[in-house]
């Protein structure tokens, strides 16, 4: 119950993205929107520790503020993933670094704001 719950509130965090972030677009299904809400959820639990761990200078040169990059770029990785030419999931952008790197942030505080409200 407890994955179903974080795949919600996922998928609810990456739909206001779309809408609050010009350059992010999602045309699908909600069955589309909870595939790429578990996909971030795998590039989370697995690309993300990966990337942290060669950045891992950046990332102390910078205070911790390189995370936001590498945030941004597990989405890129996402976007990536749900074109068409691969699972064809309908997740899209236009901008490569600026649209992702806000995305990320919104759907960051997004799911940090509905993790406090949502319990198992």
């Amino acid at each position: 119950m407890k994955f179903l719950l974080k795949v919600g509130v996922t998928a609810v965090a990456v739909w206001i993205a779309v809408l609050v972030v010009s350059g992010l677009e999602f045309d699908g299904s909600w069955w589309n929107l909870a595939a790429v809400a578990i996909l971030i959820g795998l590039a989370n639990a697995v690309v993300k520790p990966i990337l942290n761990l060669f950045s891992l200078p950046l990332i102390v040169l910078t205070l911790g503020l390189f995370l936001f990059v590498t945030n941004a770029l597990v989405l890129q990785f996402v976007i990536w993933l749900s074109a068409p030419a691969r699972f064809d999931l309908g997740l899209t952008s236009t901008g490569f670094f600026w649209a992702t790197f806000f995305g990320a942030v919104v759907i960051s505080l997004v799911r940090m704001v509905l993790d406090r409200f949502v319990t198992d």
